[in-house]
């Protein structure tokens, strides 16, 4: 396993284990964190573990041609009862992933130190939010990194049903990306429509 230093640079793809890792350690630098996202590479850590970092063989990713949207979500879209903005709410939205109880288990992987990363990227225009309100209370969201014309997604929360499905069917059909990277297999963002494409088709696809 390869530890990485100052120098912001990652090993060969080559490299990567079975498990996707492709590097331990460094920082989450605004620099370092836009040369990984740049390059198909996200941190995934726990508090107290070492930063680590992954460009998985299989990524999970949604082509907007590709978005199903099911009847009954329709019907709720049509119904217009909440209201979804962009970029209003960063802090509350990446605060509300972190801290949301979760029944798959990820819910603590947002650490302290990851939070204020995002956010410092998310000033500099780097890092986007969509937000869900219903009676002028946040209710759902997502956030994720904005890489050229692909839409690198790091995590979603829902305080009422479907809420962060209305965020992530907005941010699809916004027509601002041509991808949205999903990074692992998801089975809420598979019955969206999201698939698993090989890695080396994904980086081409990155770096076109």
């Amino acid at each position: 396993m390869i530890w990485l230093n100052e120098y912001i640079e990652f090993p060969n793809y080559n490299l990567t284990t079975k498990d996707g890792i492709i590097a331990l350690g460094g920082d989450l630098s605004e620099e370092r964190l836009v040369h990984a996202y740049k390059n198909g590479i996200f941190p995934w850590f726990s508090e107290g573990d070492p930063i680590v970092w992954y460009c998985p063989f299989d990524r999970m990713v949604l082509f907007p041609g590709d978005l199903k949207v099911s009847k009954s979500m329709r019907k709720i879209i049509h119904k217009n009862e909440f209201k979804i903005t962009e970029n209003t709410a960063f802090e509350e939205v990446i605060y509300n992933c972190k801290n949301i109880n979760r029944n798959d288990g990820f819910g603590t992987w947002i650490t302290d130190e990851m939070e204020q990363a995002y956010i410092n990227l998310h000033k500099k225009g780097i890092a986007k939010s969509i937000e869900v309100w219903l009676d002028n209370q946040l209710v759902g969201g997502l956030y994720g990194v904005e890489v050229n014309s692909i839409f690198c997604g790091e995590s979603m929360f829902s305080r009422v049903s479907n809420a962060s499905k209305l965020a992530f069917i907005h941010l699809t059909k916004s027509n601002n990306y041509k991808l949205i990277d999903c990074q692992i297999y998801n089975k809420h963002l598979a019955s969206l429509g999201a698939k698993e494409i090989e890695r080396d088709l994904f980086l081409e696809i990155l770096k076109s």
